[in-house]
């Protein structure tokens, strides 16, 4: 007659064997690499496995993606319509920005000629009427803007300022028809009258005599007559010149240098001679005030 529990002795006899096999596997894959080609191996006949339990999520991204309501679809054409706009924006500003980099530099630049103290502004507004010529700069009688000051961007003489308030100020450009200004050809020192037209892009030469040396190409710089402007700054460069025999003066069109319809950042001159004179003459004024009241 056999024992009662042998079947259970040797069954756990074998788990106790199999445990101790499984620890010592468990420990020689470990802290030796005996096992690494048979856990390769085993990696890769498991791969089969992985890819056939992936089947199911597979079938339901492509169920998803095909089977989309157009409401979907609507709204994700919206969506990335939008970020489309957004960075189209993000990038027109970084052209604008980059461009104001080349036109202040070019400022910079022509700051660099002037031996004149000079001031930089930037406009703020364009008179609203047609006919009238006039932007407003942020630079006032506070930073010491005055009335006849000259302006300029960094190609040529924009004009003069015309009214001057505590923080802003006017400026009459040279294309306004009530302007005049004072010119000689810079290469013969010619001398003229350039008018404004009422066009951006044109100024005209008065009484311009048939024979006078003046030719397509000119540059026309301030003549300091009549001492508004200072002598030497660029004004237009000469597009046409017509000569008819039965007239006594010929017709001169010229293009401002200036940049009147684009520049949005300007240098004001002051000229160190007027405002010296205005010194001497508010000193002299002043101790002539003071003087009487002592008397």
């Amino acid at each position: 007659m056999k024992p009662l529990f042998s079947n259970s002795t040797s069954l756990t006899m074998r788990v106790v064997v199999l445990i101790a096999v499984t620890m010592a596997l468990i420990l020689a894959g470990i802290y030796t690499p005996w096992l690494k080609q048979a856990r390769q191996q085993l990696n890769f006949l498991a791969v089969p496995f992985y890819q056939v339990t992936d089947i199911p999520r597979r079938i339901g991204d492509w169920g998803a993606g095909t089977f989309a309501s157009e409401k979907d679809l609507r709204a994700e054409n919206e969506r990335l319509r939008t970020e489309v706009l957004i960075y189209q924006r993000k990038q027109q500003q970084m052209a604008a920005l980059a461009a104001e980099n080349v036109r202040l530099r070019q400022l910079l630049n022509g700051k660099d000629m002037l031996q004149d103290k000079v001031l930089i502004a930037e406009l703020m507004g364009v008179s609203p009427n047609p006919l009238s010529h006039v932007v407003v700069i942020n630079r006032g009688s506070r930073e010491g803007v005055y009335e006849g000051q000259p302006v300029l961007d960094a190609f040529g003489l924009m004009g003069q300022v015309v009214d001057v308030d505590e923080n802003t100020s006017r400026v009459l450009l040279i294309s306004d028809s009530t302007h005049a200004i004072p010119v000689q050809v810079n290469r013969n020192g010619v001398r003229a009258i350039a008018e404004g037209t009422g066009d951006l892009n044109r100024l005209s030469l008065r009484h311009v005599s048939i024979n006078a040396d003046i030719r397509e190409g000119d540059v026309l710089v301030s003549s300091g007559l009549g001492e508004r402007f200072p002598v030497g700054y660029p004004v237009a460069e000469v597009e046409q010149v017509v000569r008819n025999s039965g007239q006594a003066f010929a017709r001169v069109i010229a293009r401002p240098m200036a940049r009147l319809d684009r520049s949005r950042h300007v240098l004001l001159v002051f000229d160190t001679h007027t405002q010296l004179d205005q010194g001497v003459s508010s000193s002299s004024v002043s101790s002539s005030a003071s003087s009487a009241a002592a008397h």
